[in-house]
């Protein structure tokens, strides 16, 4: 019992000096520990998603379901299953899933643990900003993961009714689970877009004036994004991003010219 202690020291983050100085070794071993919370949080979580996998699975794969049934009342012809190639391409799938399941359920872990890593290095005024920076961002790239979940099924029915009636469309069912990651974390990460373009502008990186200047150029370049991150590449999934995203940038400016006008009046005040 007298040597677990020493053994299991390096599990521990190191604790803080009395000057607030970490060194190196103490930076390193607080990544380690901070990494080991959140690998075993996200195993933990993943673990545990196992247990419902059919659950998830038919979540998964409820976009197809609902374009199908759609697709069907316009086209009753069309021929369409879902199939899996390999020995091992199941059990693959079953790991995909509680994986995916397991990074979502433990993000509150390993968003804190990210937190607690860098929190000692900013001052009171950055911490503010960066937790109303996550206040705003978590709830954002969750709101365009479930967009993206439910456009899906527009998005596919659109794609499907390119099939002749006379072939059968076989869906890989990896392949789709990846087209609806891939899709739902890009609306995710488009709808992060305000909250960069206003903590750029509380950094003072950017002004009010530039964003408004520059309003018809970046809501050119949201429409092309749109046309070129969304995977399914249809039409409906395109808009489905890219004007959400253009009305979040006009919120974000009109946040950026209220902080700049607050900013300018406490400068004439402090003058």
């Amino acid at each position: 019992m007298a040597q677990r202690g020493p053994r299991l020291a390096w599990l521990r983050p190191p604790k803080p000096t009395p000057g607030g100085v970490m060194s190196l070794a103490d930076h390193l071993r607080e990544l380690r520990y901070r990494m080991l919370v959140s690998a075993v949080a996200i195993v933990v979580a993943a673990i545990a998603s196992g247990i419902w996998y059919q659950q998830l699975y038919a979540l998964m794969m409820r976009p197809y379901t609902l374009a199908v049934e759609m697709l069907k009342q316009t086209n009753p012809d069309l021929t369409a299953t879902t199939v899996i190639n390999g020995v091992t391409a199941p059990l693959l799938l079953v790991m995909q899933i509680a994986l995916v399941a397991g990074l979502v359920g433990s993000s509150p872990v390993w968003l804190y643990q990210l937190w607690a890593y860098i929190a000692p290095a900013l001052l009171a005024k950055e911490k503010k900003y960066a937790l109303a920076f996550l206040g705003a961002a978590i709830p954002l790239f969750l709101f365009g993961v479930v967009v993206g979940y439910y456009i899906l099924p527009q998005g596919i029915s659109v794609l499907l009714a390119f099939t002749p009636s006379s072939v059968t469309n076989l869906l890989d069912i990896n392949d789709f689970l990846k087209l609806t990651l891939q899709l739902m974390v890009v609306f995710g990460l488009g709808f992060l877009m305000p909250v960069v373009i206003v903590g750029a502008n509380l950094m003072g990186v950017v002004s009010a004036k530039t964003l408004a200047r520059t309003r018809s150029y970046v809501i050119l370049g949201i429409f092309v994004f749109g046309a070129a991150a969304t995977p399914s590449s249809d039409p409906f999934s395109m808009l489905a991003l890219a004007i959400p995203m253009t009305v979040l940038y006009l919120v974000a400016e009109v946040i950026c010219h209220l902080h700049d006008r607050r900013k300018a009046k406490n400068s004439e005040g402090e003058s």
